[in-house]
């Protein structure tokens, strides 16, 4: 089995505070949760913002110059424009920047210093449901001179996205008579509830990679071809039957998918484990991907082990991958959770570089 102790490089990603951002709260350097490049624009998000982040270069591995772009501002969000949509998948293609949240349920957290026993048990009986994370759509790219730039319309193109409801997802709905994945919808997310955490878009072809439900020890990953209504939101065509997915459980050893990514004819899968627990990651080839246009369990002999990334325990969560080309045959990896060593100066991380074999 192919296995690379160490990655091949790191470069540095430099943000800017988050209270310097409006609409952001968090850190967005502890919270990468996927990537996707165009040219020299790196889009990174983190899943507790409305908006995504472009770095670019500032010299030899170093990125940096951060613009946050919310997605608030240009569209009509149900949640509003500071509304959590936990971005977990990004995908550049044609012109276009692919985004999805999560659409996954939240429990409550238990807070040792805030809650004792009895409060930290009536916590964790809540379940929320942020309607901002229901969005699945893409935005049309423009390239400016301080890099490419996600906006609401450029000439003829506009953004696009399956209709949303402030109480019901329309995707959720389609899979509700779903024999593997209804069962899960009502789960919360790291509970192996449903929860998408990958998306890759060709043309009008998009894939769902999800964390959860891992099916025995199969990850699931969702097939859309979109098409565009009358009204201007995208919505998927009837292709499986009378079903508008198609449904691919690839074998993954019991782990769920972290992030997807192309790479030529093949698809590239970033896994890790589908609960909050610590475990391990790798990452998988699905050999010719694209010729798979019916429902079923893809076999093992087109799904090809290529890297298993460091266990690091409580740190270091490998969450986003994309490919990258100064180094032929290599992808950039993002986490989630870095360890101290992985923050030399305020505000800024360490990613690595790894060979795909």
């Amino acid at each position: 089995m192919p296995h690379h102790p160490d990655p091949h490089s790191t470069i540095s990603l430099a943000f800017r505070h988050a209270d310097d951002i409006d609409g952001v709260t968090a850190a967005i350097h502890e919270d990468v949760s996927s990537a996707a490049r165009a040219g020299d624009s790196l889009f990174v998000c983190c899943d507790e913002a409305a908006g995504i982040d472009r770095l670019t270069p500032t010299g030899q591995g170093t990125w940096g110059n951060h613009v946050h772009f919310n997605f608030g501002e240009m569209i009509d969000l149900p949640g509003g424009p500071d509304g959590e949509m936990d971005i977990e998948g990004l995908d550049v293609d044609g012109g276009w920047l692919w985004v999805t949240g999560s659409h996954s349920l939240k429990r409550g957290k238990m807070k040792p210093h805030k809650h004792d026993a009895e409060s930290g048990l009536a916590a964790m009986a809540r379940i929320k449901r942020d309607p901002n994370r229901y969005f699945l759509g893409r935005f049309p790219l423009v390239k400016r001179p301080g890099g490419y730039e996600p906006v609401a319309v450029h000439g003829t193109r506009r953004a696009a996205w399956i209709k949303l409801k402030k109480k019901r997802s329309k995707l959720l709905g389609w899979l509700e008579d779903d024999a593997h994945l209804g069962p899960a919808l009502g789960i919360p997310s790291k509970e192996n509830g449903f929860d998408i955490e990958g998306m890759v878009a060709r043309g009008e072809r998009v894939w769902l990679g999800l964390r959860g439900p891992v099916l025995r020890d199969h990850a699931v990953i969702l097939g859309l071809e979109m098409g565009e209504t009358e009204n201007g939101h995208l919505k998927p065509r009837r292709i499986d039957g009378r079903r508008r997915y198609r449904k691919h459980l690839v074998p993954a050893a019991g782990e769920g998918i972290r992030d997807l990514e192309v790479d030529g004819d093949d698809l590239l899968i970033l896994t890790g484990p589908v609960t909050g627990g610590d475990g391990r990651s790798d990452i998988l080839r699905w050999k010719g991907f694209r010729a798979f246009e019916t429902s079923g369990v893809v076999p093992a002999e087109v799904v090809e082990h290529v890297v298993e990334l460091p266990y690091r325990g409580p740190v270091d969560h490998p969450e986003g991958l994309v490919l990258w080309p100064e180094v032929k045959g290599a992808a950039l990896v993002l986490y989630d959770a870095p360890a101290k060593a992985r923050i030399p100066e305020p505000e800024t991380i360490l990613g690595d570089i790894w060979k795909l074999g």
